[in-house]
């Protein structure tokens, strides 16, 4: 068998970079080796991309994620998730993190993500191809 410690201080080593945002974690663990591998989804994304300041999970609860991501932000966050995503084209995932911020509760460009999904579906916000 594996110590469940040192697979604990593996996770904590792989996930330094995550301090204080949810994260899904992959385990692979090969002859009694535990690979740490984050595997994040749009929420932690977003929520790293607003670099918020470092919060204690377990005291402060529910905190409203209140900031704005900028365009560039917005594709960066949509070309990590483009390989997971379900939707044929770049800007169907766009909506798809849209979706995302708007559960965080952030906006992108000042702008309330439904607006913007709205905008995306009647081409007045300009999405690259890729």
């Amino acid at each position: 068998g594996m110590s469940p410690k040192k697979v604990g201080d593996d996770i904590v080593k792989g996930t330094n970079a995550w301090k204080g945002i949810r994260v899904t974690v992959r385990l692979t663990i090969q002859n009694r080796a535990a690979k740490v591998d984050v595997e994040p989804n749009a929420t932690s994304l977003i929520i790293k991309q607003l670099k918020e300041p470092l919060r204690d999970r377990k005291k402060t609860k529910n905190i409203k994620h209140s900031g704005n991501l900028t365009k560039a932000q917005l594709f960066d966050i949509v070309r990590q998730m483009r390989p997971k995503s379900l939707s044929k084209e770049f800007k169907g995932t766009v909506k798809e993190v849209l979706g995302t911020c708007n559960a965080v509760g952030c906006t992108v460009e000042g702008m309330k993500p439904m607006a913007l999904q709205t905008a995306i579906d009647n081409d007045e916000f300009e999405c690259p191809e890729s």
